[in-house]
């Protein structure tokens, strides 16, 4: 089996109610593995065998089900035709590419590799009618839509989808309102109540006057609930659309009935006014849940549309999407990179912010990764395409954050299920109702206005948006911050969090050592000392030696050059430099040597208790000096640990390394708890006794022998900077590599479920209490009851407040990241 997934632009969900319809239709077809359907986003996330079916087959099916589907949800400037839907979790392993350190020796992508994974690139003919039919006939046989074959204007994403539905509903609500209020004129509330007095206009009476002013409100106004209906019934699925379409049309065809057979008392005002409420409510609820999707938005449109590239040495301004591995590209100063590259020619400083939340514009050199949408800040480069389209990290990061606001958090599918049978609920009520009200010797006009009253107020729209709406809020936020969550059930379990478990090299600390002492022998010249040391050590690859290096270049010290150089395993080095004879190296070496330390050996003793690795120096057989080395703490891990003590979680250090080292970096941080000398294979057993003990572990690592770990525990947290096992085994990525980033996650976490709940008990409570009175329980006694237009207001009103609580979760107050003026997107999104 071949299983992929992608992320579909899916338009015309116009309900919460409509996203389940989406998931029962898909979920049915062959090759099908998995539906999420997002009705806030207007996308749904599907996983399938591509040894069954292809995109073509899904978005034919989507079609299908009355919906529509432009292909994969990317804009058409960073959608290439010939990019494949990539294979399940490789969004998250693609993030940690762009996360390795930078230089000629840094590690690149392989183009050399691309052909393997993907079709030869057609050549280039550039303003040729055969070229853009190759690329048509690769999007056919991908199944990939080209961007010629797009309907979505202005990008496949949520955002233009939603914006157009906006309007749409606007437009509907303007035709019904308008009409409502010679309806309601005419009708017997208009005639008793408001002493309405004028003559239906060419001698008709006045339900027959009403009949026809009517019929626009019914079939164009109110025809997407019918529409919405068929569509829900059809996939075997009830929603809020059949509520609606069953009040106002239950209403409309018996007022229809009494005006053909004479005329008597009818309810086209009711059909009308119930219309319009619902339109009027609904259409500030998609103008607020429009706002939810405004990080992937933002994302969306970091990448710049055109690209300039060298073909024969000529420059050639073609659109992004037609940019294709292996060609050599153009960046000016000030100039966004199109696509992920590698620069071939010149220097330069990127800035990567909006994409990593890195805050200090990064080095670029021949050999360094450009990572696609960051932008050239000072001189010019060329470099060569290496990942396009839908492999680029911005659209792969992208794809990451619409698949966790798609996916469904424990609560989200418990509230779909009860979405599903308080729609039954409400026609059985409603019918219970008409023959409750019947029995008891009410008219049938009343009994009938007590069933559709009972019918509108049950709408479960409001439960069907609460969870999606926070979710949706709280990955964008994260999305920000550069903190990728990649589903809801990690998003919600970070709320619960109360241990974190933080492992040492690489995620509290820099994961290279620094020069923290030098101690020489009495009457030497340290800045002598430490020439003649560096000398040797340059000509070195380990990566102590390059600590002493940089500190001997930091302190001024004179560059001098070493001859005889001679490598002792395990031991250190020798050489001669400037006439000298040098040892560098550990005990053994010195013991080897017959060198005797005098007084350094004591100040080796106490530096080497204290947890930092000593390295001995020695000059024509005298020895001179004590360099102390030792992993530093990142710059924020202290913070990190003291927003996470804020947050009231416990702290717990995980590290194979010694009990005295782990302890120092322990006390410099304010860490509660240290677990050292522990085996790469039991750090997994470590995190699991601590679950065993009632505590809800999240696990922060970025290496090979921590991916166990990041699985066992309840959520998994991969330093960016990690390895691909790391991030691929993890629940939440951290894509600055910054300690401080965690708690973050969680306060995310607690934002976020603490609206799913709130959002819960209001959509909950308010059916609890509006049920009886709609159904005209305490009619009798207190004389209160609901009309059915005051029904559709309440219940429209009633998703307009969820969705716009939830929009409140992005005042959420987060810790600063180091420069809080760069952010993972432009802040100006947070506002």
């Amino acid at each position: 089996m071949d299983e992929r997934r992608v992320v579909l632009r899916v338009g015309g969900q116009h309900w919460a109610s409509s996203a389940p319809a989406v998931e029962r239709a898909l979920g049915r077809r062959p090759g099908v593995l998995g539906v999420e359907a997002n009705a806030v986003a207007q996308t749904a996330t599907v996983a399938f065998d591509a040894e069954v079916t292809s995109m073509t087959d899904l978005t034919a099916w989507v079609e299908a089900c009355g919906y529509h589907c432009s292909g994969r949800s990317v804009p058409d400037h960073v959608c290439n035709a010939m990019s494949e839907p990539m294979p399940a979790a490789a969004a998250a392993v693609a993030v940690h590419a762009h996360h390795t350190p930078h230089g000629p020796s840094a590690r690149t992508a392989e183009p050399e590799a691309e052909p393997a994974a993907r079709p030869a690139p057609p050549e280039h003919r550039h303003g040729d009618e055969h070229a853009d039919n190759e690329r048509h006939g690769a999007a056919h046989a991908t199944g990939t839509p080209s961007p010629h074959e797009a309907m979505g204007h202005g990008g496949h994403h949520g955002g233009g989808s939603m914006a157009d539905m906006v309007r749409d509903m606007r437009n509907r609500f303007l035709v019904a309102a308008l009409l409502s209020v010679p309806i309601t004129l005419y009708s017997m509330i208009g005639r008793d109540f408001l002493g309405f007095t004028a003559a239906a206009p060419f001698g008709l009476r006045d339900d027959v006057f009403m009949l026809i002013l009517s019929l626009p409100v019914v079939f164009y106004s109110a025809w997407i609930f019918f529409d919405g209906a068929y569509r829900a019934l059809r996939t075997r699925t009830l929603d809020m659309m059949v509520l609606v379409a069953v009040a106002v049309g239950t209403g409309w065809l018996y007022s229809v009935g009494v005006t053909l057979t004479g005329g008597g008392e009818v309810f086209y005002e009711a059909a009308s006014v119930l219309t319009t409420f619902v339109l009027l409510g609904h259409w500030f609820e998609m103008r607020a849940r429009g706002g939810a999707n405004d990080a992937v938005r933002t994302l969306l449109e970091l990448a710049p549309p055109r690209a300039v590239v060298l073909r024969d040495g000529v420059e050639h301004e073609v659109p992004t999407a037609e940019v294709l591995v292996g060609d050599t590209l153009l960046i000016r100063p000030g100039a966004k990179v199109p696509v992920d590259a590698v620069v071939v020619e010149g220097e330069s400083e990127a800035d990567e912010s909006m994409v990593t939340g890195e805050s200090l514009p990064v080095g670029k050199v021949p050999g360094d990764q450009l990572i696609g949408a960051s932008l050239n800040v000072s001189g010019t480069l060329r470099a060569r395409a290496v990942k396009v389209g839908e492999d680029t990290a911005l659209a792969q990061i992208v794809a990451m954050v619409q698949e966790a606001q798609n996916s469904k958090a424990p609560g989200q599918r418990l509230a779909d299920r009860a979405a599903f049978w308080l729609v039954f609920v409400a026609l059985i009520g409603g019918t219970g109702t008409f023959l409750v009200w019947w029995l008891a010797g009410a008219s049938v006009p009343t009994a009938m206005l007590f069933a559709i009253t009972v019918v509108v107020i049950t709408c479960p729209d409001a439960l069907g948006l609460a969870t999606p709406t926070a979710i949706m809020v709280g990955t964008g936020l994260g999305a920000r911050r550069g903190v990728l969550f990649k589903n809801a059930t990690a998003l919600e379990a970070s709320a619960r969090i109360d241990t974190v478990v933080m492992d040492k090299t690489g995620t509290l600390t820099k994961g290279a050592p620094e020069v923290t002492d030098v101690v020489v022998a009495p009457g030497a010249d340290e800045a002598e000392i430490l020439a003649l040391v560096a000398a040797v050590e340059r000509e070195s690859e380990h990566p102590l030696a390059r600590a002493v290096v940089a500190h001997a270049d930091q302190a001024g010290a004179r560059r001098l050059r070493a001859s005889s150089f001679r490598n002792v395993a395990g031991h250190g080095a020798t050489a001669t430099v400037d006439g000298h004879a040098v040892l560098v190296g550990n005990l053994r070496l010195m013991a080897a040597e017959e060198v005797d330390l005098g007084t350094l050996g004591a100040a080796r003793d106490r530096l080497a208790d204290a947890g930092r690795t000593a390295v001995l120096a020695a000059v024509d057989g005298r020895a001179v000096a004590v360099v102390a080395m030792a992993d530093a703490a990142r710059e924020t891990a202290a913070a990190a640990v003291e927003a996470l003590h804020a947050l009231g979680a416990e702290v717990v250090m995980l590290t194979g390394d010694n009990e005295a080292t782990a302890r120092r970096i322990a006390s410099q941080l304010g860490i509660d708890t240290v677990i050292a000398e522990v085996l790469p294979g039991d750090k997994a057993e470590k995190v699991a006794e601590l679950q065993q003990s009632g505590k809800r572990v999240a696990m922060v690592g970025d290496g090979v022998n921590d991916a166990p770990a990041l699985a066992t525990a309840d959520i998994g947290i991969a330093i960016g900077a990690g390895t691909d096992v790391a991030i691929e085994t993890a629940d939440v990525v951290l894509m600055r590599s910054d300690p401080l980033d965690v708690p973050v996650a969680l306060r995310i976490g607690r934002g976020t479920l603490r609206k799913m709940r709130q959002n819960l008990g209001w959509a909950i409570g308010y059916n609890a209490i509006a049920l009886p009175i709609a159904a005209g329980v305490f009619e009798p006694s207190f004389g209160i009851s609901l009309s059915p237009e005051i029904a559709a207001l309440s219940m429209s009103g009633s998703s307009v407040i969820v969705a716009v609580n939830a929009l409140l979760l992005k005042r959420l107050r987060l810790p600063a990241p180091p420069d809080s003026s760069r952010l993972a997107v432009p802040a100006e999104t947070l506002a």
